[in-house]
């Protein structure tokens, strides 16, 4: 197969691409190239949903088979759902960029680039959790996995300004909030290895929340909307309900949501 000539090319090839492993070196491969300004951005038909492998089998949220967290299998589950989640956060990342940027678009450069090296960061995040299993005798597709996250991209994927709210700034940010809780259930297990790698992720992910925030005040603005007012009508109306406590409030401060999104969807007089 040969290399896409585009950035949006790439993003499409990530996109329809089944294995999550040639999804991460494409995703590398693009960063690589568009890196050294061998890339127009182009053009991209993104599919409604992406490709995926057989395994693992996808369930509804609530049909997730329950596991003592404290067990061996229970923590292997949990391994196996974070990777499912870094997967899909590969998958949104490019669909973002496919979407809505590109020649076509009025969004610039930057916008591509920012999306690009999320996109580059949740490839890598999977790599690693995907490598921790198998250091533990598992596998990416040994365990089933919901399929939450990409439905809040197919209610979005008619409009950045609702995907941007969603996506970064509910479900992102939510992963800032249950991290530290994740990581001392590890380390109580004596995972210290597992919870070094998710230390690394969540520094990371801030990173990229911030990203949403940027991006979804700059295009607020560019609607006449004041993005404080119209970011609970977006969660209200596409999300159906707010964040419940706890909140890390201290990765949401560095990723700049005190005081312009709050977890109960209000924004601050």
């Amino acid at each position: 197969m040969s290399a896409p000539h585009s950035l949006l090319g790439f993003g499409e090839a990530v996109l329809r691409e089944p294995e999550p492993w040639i999804k991460a070196k494409l995703t590398f491969a693009a960063a690589r190239a568009y890196e050294s300004g061998g890339l127009r951005l182009g053009t991209a038909a993104p599919p409604r949903r992406p490709g995926r492998p057989e395994h693992p089998k996808l369930l509804p949220p609530r049909a997730m088979p329950k596991r003592a967290a404290g067990s061996r299998e229970g923590r292997l589950a949990l391994l196996h759902a974070l990777a499912h989640i870094e997967l899909n956060a590969i998958d949104l990342a490019w669909d973002l960029i496919c979407r809505f940027g590109g020649e076509a678009s009025a969004l610039p450069l930057a916008f591509h680039a920012d999306w690009l090296a999320v996109a580059a960061d949740e490839a890598k995040h999977f790599c690693l959790l995907s490598r921790r299993l198998s250091s533990l005798g598992a596998g990416y597709g040994d365990y089933p996995a919901h399929d939450g996250l990409w439905a809040a991209a197919e209610r979005t994927a008619h409009d950045l300004l609702a995907r941007l709210a969603i996506v970064p700034l509910v479900h992102e940010a939510r992963g800032l909030d249950v991290t530290p809780g994740i990581m001392m259930r590890l380390r109580a297990a004596g995972d210290h290895r597992s919870a070094r790698i998710l230390k690394l992720i969540a520094r990371e992910e801030i990173a990229h929340v911030r990203a949403g925030r940027v991006w979804f005040e700059h295009c607020a603005a560019l609607r006449g909307f004041n993005p404080q007012e119209v970011f609970p009508v977006l969660v209200k109306t596409y999300h159906g309900g707010t964040p419940k406590p706890p909140f890390n409030e201290a990765a949401r401060e560095a990723a700049g949501l005190s005081g312009v999104f709050n977890p109960d969807g209000a924004s601050e007089p």
